[in-house]
C-alpha cells in the first residue's frame, strides 16, 4: 500500500501552480522560450524547474520505504519536511534579491530530506534484510 505516499504526491501537485505561474509570466511579458531578460520570469522558472528536479526522486524514495513496510513515521516525517521545504524554496525564490534566506531555508530543507530518506532507505533495507 502507499497510503502515505498518495497524499504526500497528491499536496506536491502544486507544481501546477507553479506551471501557471510561468504560463501567465510569459503571456503578460510575451516571452515564448526563455525568460526574455525578465527577473520575474526567471524566478518562476528557476523554481519551476527545481521543483521537478527534486520532488519526483523525493516521492520515489517515499515510496520505497512504505513498499518496504517502513515505520508510518519514517514515511511521513520526511514527505512532510519535503512539502515544507518547497513551500518555502517558493516562496523565497519569488523574492527579489538579495533576500535569499527563504530560498536557503527551503534548499536545506529539500536536502536534508533526500539524505534522510537515502539514509532511512538504505537502513531500512538492511534491517529488513537482517530480520
Amino acid at each position: 500500500m502507499l497510503i502515505v505516499n498518495s497524499i504526500i504526491a497528491s499536496v506536491l501537485t502544486m507544481f501546477v501552480k507553479r506551471s501557471f505561474a510561468v504560463i501567465g509570466l510569459r503571456r503578460k511579458n510575451k516571452v515564448g522560450l526563455g525568460n526574455g531578460d525578465i527577473d520575474d520570469l526567471e524566478r518562476a522558472i528557476r523554481d519551476q524547474d527545481n521543483f521537478a528536479e527534486y520532488v519526483p526522486f523525493g516521492i520515489s524514495l517515499i515510496a520505497c520505504l512504505e513498499l518496504n513496510g517502513a515505520p508510518w513515521s519514517m514515511v511521513t516525517i520526511p514527505g512532510i519536511t519535503l512539502i515544507i521545504g518547497k513551500v518555502i524554496h517558493a516562496q523565497g525564490i519569488n523574492q527579489p534579491p538579495p533576500n535569499f534566506s527563504k530560498r536557503i531555508l527551503g534548499t536545506k530543507f529539500t536536502f536534508f530530506t533526500l539524505i534522510s530518506l537515502g539514509v532511512f532507505n538504505l537502513g531500512w533495507s538492511l534491517y529488513r534484510l537482517i530480520i
